[in-house]
């Protein structure tokens, strides 16, 4: 299976040696980040620092005028990458044999919410989520669209992988984040994830559902777990929390949301893009799933895009969907298998060769790899071995 690592530019760029580590680990790809939201990250072996601190979300190349006098507009990068910091990086990394993709960071980006608060995601207690634009806003799906196919095509790059493009709700793992205090299952992070700006208000009107009405059934759901009582996790407990009607309408709702951002985002790219170009979406098979693998119907985001990254470090279970969607075998979507190599972060690296051998019979077709720039380089070791085992 053809491997790909995660890489920042900041991992790459004022390290000489960098690209040609990378590539040594056996990887055919790199997926280097052109977009991207806030985060401070360490650079073990860089010469000249060891934290790179991103302070808000940015786009790592210079913007084009298609944002000339809009009001939501990408954000370009500060010291942590100046100038074309994308561009520099994909040169090194393309010098050392390797194809290169990029990874574009779509609706996550909390300095959008804080400068155009109207722009985010309300729950049902009218709090709001600066980090989680809704993609029901018609101004927001179309800055996000155009993103898609400004970062997706970069000068050189062979295709391009598109994280949150879809709902985001209430985890994040916010600066300093004290969230964690009740355990929210699958059903209370739905319930959490429920918005009700202006665009969603009208979106459930629509279906029959009346919003304040919703907004308060959603409030008494959640009652009992601000008390400590367990979640009950998963659909059947949005159904026991909202009833049969109101659950499927609002999923209904949602769904269609996120599935027609989808197809215009990744139609964009491709109206972008140069023949051959692939374009595939980090994604959950589970559709009212949120975050930066947002939910999906597996058949029909294969029909939309090349193919899915799914996240595996929690076990490869969630390729079997895709997998039974058409996305394995000689349908020719691409399955990649995402595993977390990065110990310190909940990776096992030491496993890769057992881990993807075990992905590849569930349907994966290639790998990917959290993350190059951040493991250890005993971590990039344990890579390097289990790549060498293909």
């Amino acid at each position: 299976m053809k491997a790909s690592a995660f890489v920042y530019p900041w991992d790459v760029n004022g390290d000489p040696d960098a690209a040609r580590r990378i590539a040594a680990l056996g990887v055919e790809q790199v997926t280097l980040a052109s977009a991207y939201h806030s985060t401070r990250a360490l650079t073990p072996r860089h010469p000249r620092h060891r934290i790179v601190t991103a302070e808000h979300a940015a786009v790592l190349y210079p913007t084009d005028d298609r944002w000339t006098g809009r009001e939501l507009r990408p954000y370009a990068a500060g010291s942590w990458a100046p100038g074309d910091a994308y561009g520099e990086a994909a040169g090194a990394l393309a010098d050392a044999g390797l194809d290169v993709h990029t990874w574009v960071v779509l609706a996550h980006s909390s300095r959008l919410g804080a400068e155009h608060p109207d722009t985010s995601v309300v729950n049902a207690y009218g709090d709001r989520y600066p980090w989680a634009p809704c993609i029901a806003q018609p101004a927001t799906r179309a800055y996000l669209v155009d993103l898609a196919a400004e970062a997706a095509v970069r000068p050189g790059a062979r295709g391009t992988e598109l994280e949150s493009l879809g709902w985001y709700g209430l985890t994040h793992l916010h600066a300093h984040d004290k969230t964690g205090a009740i355990g929210l299952g699958d059903a209370g992070q739905y319930l959490m994830a429920l918005c009700f700006c202006p665009s969603c208000r009208a979106g459930y009107e629509g279906r029959g559902l009346g919003p304040d009405e919703l907004a308060a059934t959603v409030r008494a759901a959640l009652e009992p777990l601000w008390r400590g009582e367990p979640d009950h996790g998963g659909w059947a407990g949005v159904e026991k929390a909202l009833g049969d009607e109101k659950a499927g309408l609002t999923r209904a709702w949602r769904e269609e949301t996120a599935r027609t951002l989808q197809e215009a985002a990744v139609a964009a790219v491709r109206a972008a893009a140069p023949a051959g170009f692939q374009v595939v979406l980090h994604a959950d098979p589970v559709s009212y799933h949120v975050g930066a693998n947002p939910g999906v119907d597996p058949a029909h985001i294969l029909s939309v895009a090349d193919g899915v990254v799914v996240p595996c470090t929690g076990g490869a279970g969630l390729l079997t969907p895709f997998a039974e969607a058409g996305g394995a075998g000689g349908s020719g979507a691409v399955l990649a298998a995402n595993f977390v190599v990065v110990s310190g972060m909940g990776g096992s690296p030491g496993t890769l060769a057992a881990d993807a051998k075990r992905a590849a019979g569930l349907g994966a077709t290639e790998l990917r790899l959290y993350h190059a720039g951040l493991a250890s380089d005993a971590d990039l070791d344990s890579v390097r071995d289990a790549l060498a085992r293909r």
